[in-house]
């Protein structure tokens, strides 16, 4: 996969996730009912850099709406983000995630961005270009083995965490220092995996939507075949990579959710019925040989002996006419 050159925060992808966000809050009294009483201290969800989500305190006493830019709280300083979800939505992820113990520490939400951050929100991404490019020449000057994906710098620009992936150990201490000594800022580097390369990309799948890991998804699986009896494997299915493998080379995430509950309940029957491949039937027509089987349309090719014909019957079809009761 190419170099990240992350959309997201004001880019148009974001825009598509914070609308489906907003089509999920104006179904949410139909989902979970009633609203509960209101509470002293709101959860919010908040999108930041890098398509990253986290919980926050909305202690400021303004209720918050879908795509509100806001100023929170981040390890001792403060940066920016969007707000992603509220109300019972958010608490019910919070849930979702594990995160709803008693004496769960949580960072609150500063303030609404006000045109003075705004503007400073603008500069800011204005200038992470210009600190990618210095930081892609400082990994060549220390001839350091590792490919850079992303940088943040924090709002206060008191922190650069710098995003790499590489497939072993890297000593990048002369690098820190050197950076330490440019952006005079504490660096951060952070060393991830290709799917949460892909994440960050916040970029389009080969289905043509936004990738799940950056949009919707929670959590991203690390191998989605890790439940191999989730998965048919029938006789006559054919199984392509470029099917499978998403844009970060691994199986997609959402293999992990294309098995719906009836199909997985009733996997096992379906898969008794079919005939194994290379049988012989006899027919009006003359001996006939089961040639292919496709198990998800549950169709049987047969061909016959003589004159070489070939004839397509459905798995009930097919057990009627020729499978014993």
């Amino acid at each position: 996969m190419s170099n990240v050159i992350c959309s997201c925060l004001l880019g148009d992808n974001t825009k598509v996730r914070l609308r489906l966000s907003e089509l999920l809050h104006s179904e949410m009294e139909s989902i979970y009912g009633a609203l509960p009483e209101s509470v002293s201290e709101d959860i919010c969800e908040v999108e930041l850099q890098g398509c990253r989500r986290e919980f926050f305190y909305n202690n400021t006493g303004i209720p918050f709406t879908i795509g509100l830019q806001v100023i929170i709280e981040s390890d001792g300083g403060y940066d920016f983000g969007v707000v992603y979800s509220t109300g019972q939505i958010a608490r019910k992820k919070l849930q979702l995630k594990g995160l709803d113990k008693n004496g769960q520490e949580r960072t609150a939400v500063l303030r609404v961005a006000d045109e003075n951050d705004i503007q400073a929100i603008i500069e800011l991404k204005k200038r992470q270009s210009e600190i990618r490019e210095v930081c892609l020449n400082k990994v060549k000057k220390h001839e350091l083995d590792l490919k850079l994906v992303d940088v943040e710098l924090r709002m206060d620009q008191q922190k650069l965490s710098v995003y790499y992936t590489s497939s072993h150990r890297v000593d990048f201490r002369t690098l820190v220092r050197d950076l330490a000594g440019e952006f005079k800022a504490r660096i951060q580097m952070v060393q991830i995996t290709t799917r949460e390369e892909a994440r960050r990309a916040n970029a389009f799948g080969p289905c043509g939507c936004l990738l799940c890991c950056s949009s919707w998804l929670q959590k991203i699986h690390a191998n989605p075949f890790s439940e191999k009896s989730q998965y048919s494997e029938t006789p006559g299915n054919e199984s392509h990579a470029f099917n499978i493998t998403g844009i970060c080379n691994r199986p997609k995430c959402c293999l992990g959710y294309s098995k719906h509950e009836k199909g997985c309940h009733n996997q096992s029957s379906t898969q008794s019925q079919l005939p194994p491949l290379g049988s012989r039937v006899n027919t009006p027509e003359g001996t006939a040989v089961v040639e292919n089987i496709d198990a998800q349309k549950k169709l049987i090719c047969l061909r016959y002996l003589k004159g070489d014909k070939t004839r397509k019957l459905s798995v009930d079809n097919f057990n009627a006419l020729f499978v014993k009761k």
